[in-house]
């Protein structure tokens, strides 16, 4: 397989657009919410993020030329690979603007350094465990059924990647419906405009003149003032400080459910990849990616990176190994010469999500493609807790759109539960699935499977499962802050700080869900020891 084919230049561009859009979030909330000063994000951050993505992107791209060169091959494509935008999100909401909170109230000098500390303290600890994971990483995948894997990353792709874009794609019709077409023309329906003209760069120009047409372009203002030459330098020293100001036992709730998240949703992707032709050795696969996101922390990024979402859609547009290689080279020069800001000016996120949706759509279309028809329920099953999650997610954009949890307006409070209720909205179900869903997923998913096989018993082992994590705070267990429902883990607060022990219901919240399952795996051994095969008529 040769390092460039033309369909890498697809798989590029739209890989590329993504990376663009990850690295303006990345700047707009650690600018908006944070209040970092140009010169950490752009001097310090976004050069960390680049070395994370050009070792990470390039060492995939090894994998997969090596993967053609074993097997004799010539359409293997590359692990994509990018920032985690759940637990990056998650750290600026949840470990750094907390830890500023706190530095400003004990009068800290510099308290925008100390939230900056704490996100290289979860970076680092987040790479850790997706590094340690790997080491168990097949045994873990040997015990799940396929189907779950790759139930949960199709409802993923489903409910956030198509759904989630489907609705910004068609409230401006006149770029969104044409790209959105454009995309299925080209990928469904197998057609080409033109000789060696790839399809993505056919739909981003389309999209990126429909835009400026339409007024959606420029984005803001011409951003000349960022342009200029940062290289990266390792911040061991912040590091350090960070570790030893006991930020990690601050943060440590946030940072184990969600690292191990970020472990099972590579586990995840690793498979996807392999129900699409490409079986990639997971222990190595997982150790990059741990070491991807240790570099990031080493050098100033606080985001951890991860194992794309998508191989199946890349692959399907012909990307192999050279995308990767594009990939990495150019979000480095985005991240270093500070043109990022440039190339959201000229491109708006619009022109590009025709893409996103597509890919989506390809994800969720590969769970039901590869599975039999027996254990398609557990497919679908699978797909449950992302979309409940997409719903919930939508239910509180539309309460922040009213003022709740907005300065000035009412908080996110349990007033909330009881006025939807009446309603029959059953907000709390939602939050409750939104926390964890991934596991819910999975879980549910591979329960259902079992059924389906008639193996109660390892149903029921997955029931237990469920039951340990409901009940250790990992699923199910949610609380309000004033504008968001979080994740709530006090156990893990309490093993960190110690002190006098809490009463049953505040350190284990999600007890119900735990007897619940429980009770599950209860009925599940009962069926396997007195339940008898119904006739197929009933």
């Amino acid at each position: 397989m040769k390092a460039f084919v033309k369909g890498d230049i697809d798989g590029f561009l739209g890989l590329a657009l993504d990376n663009i859009v990850q690295i303006l979030i990345i700047i707009g909330l650690c600018q908006g919410v944070l209040g970092f000063d140009d010169e950490l994000v752009y001097r310090t951050i976004l050069p960390g993020v680049a070395v994370s993505f050009l070792v990470g992107n390039l060492l995939y791209a090894r994998a997969a030329l090596k993967l053609a060169r074993e097997t004799g091959r010539d359409d293997v494509c590359a692990l994509p690979y990018g920032i985690n935008t759940p637990i990056m999100i998650a750290y600026i909401f949840l470990v750094m603007r907390p830890a500023k909170e706190l530095a400003i109230a004990s009068g800290a000098a510099d308290p925008n350094r100390a939230a900056w500390q704490a996100g290289l303290v979860a970076c680092f600890a987040c790479g850790l465990i997706e590094f340690a994971g790997s080491f168990v990483a097949q045994r873990i995948r040997k015990l799940t059924p396929p189907p779950a894997m790759l139930a949960t990353l199709g409802g993923i792709g489903l409910a956030f990647l198509s759904m989630g874009f489907l609705l910004q794609s068609f409230s401006r019709p006149l770029v969104g419906i044409v790209t959105l077409g454009v995309m299925f023309i080209l990928y469904f329906g197998r057609i080409r405009f033109g000789r060696g003209i790839p399809g993505i760069a056919l739909a981003v120009v389309i999209g990126t003149g429909l835009s400026w047409l339409a007024g959606l372009a420029p984005v803001g203002q011409h951003p000349g003032a960022h342009l200029g030459l940062a290289l990266p330098r390792p911040v061991l020293g912040e590091l350090w400080r960070g570790l030893t100001s006991h930020q990690l036992v601050a943060s440590i709730s946030v940072i184990i459910p969600t690292g191990l998240l970020g472990w099972l949703a590579s586990l995840q992707n690793i498979e996807s990849a392999e129900a699409a032709g490409d079986a990639y050795p997971v222990r190595p696969a997982m150790i990059t990616n741990g070491l991807g996101t240790i570099a990031a922390a080493c050098f100033g990024s606080a985001f951890p990176l991860s194992i794309y979402i998508g191989h199946p859609g890349w692959k399907a547009i012909g990307a192999r190994a050279g995308y990767s290689t594009l990939n990495g080279l150019f979000v480095t020069l985005l991240c270093l010469t500070g043109s990022a800001s440039l190339a959201a000016w000229l491109i708006p996120v619009d022109a590009g999500i025709a893409i996103i949706i597509w890919v989506g759509l390809v994800i969720a279309v590969q769970a039901l493609q590869v599975v039999p028809r027996t254990h398609l329920v557990s497919v679908v099953v699978g797909f449950f807790p992302a979309l409940a999650a997409w719903a919930a997610l939508l239910g509180k954009n539309a309460l922040h759109a009213a003022g709740y949890g907005t300065v000035g307006g009412p908080p996110f409070s349990a007033a909330l539960l009881e006025t939807f209720r009446r309603d029959d909205f059953y907000l709390q179900g939602a939050f409750a699935i939104e926390q964890g869903f991934i596991y819910c997923a999975l879980i549910w998913s591979a329960m259902t499977y079992y059924i389906v096989e008639r193996n109660f018993r390892r149903a029921a082992a997955w029931s237990v499962v469920a039951a340990v994590l409901s009940l250790a705070g990992l699923m199910h267990a949610w609380k309000f802050s004033a504008s968001d429902t979080v994740i709530s883990v006090p156990l893990i607060d309490w093993l960190a700080g110690g002190g006098a022990a809490p009463g049953w219901g505040t350190l284990f919240p999600a007890w119900p869900f735990a007897a619940g399952y429980g009770l599950l795996a209860l009925m599940l051994l009962a069926a396997h020891r007195w339940g008898q095969p119904a006739p197929d008529h009933a």
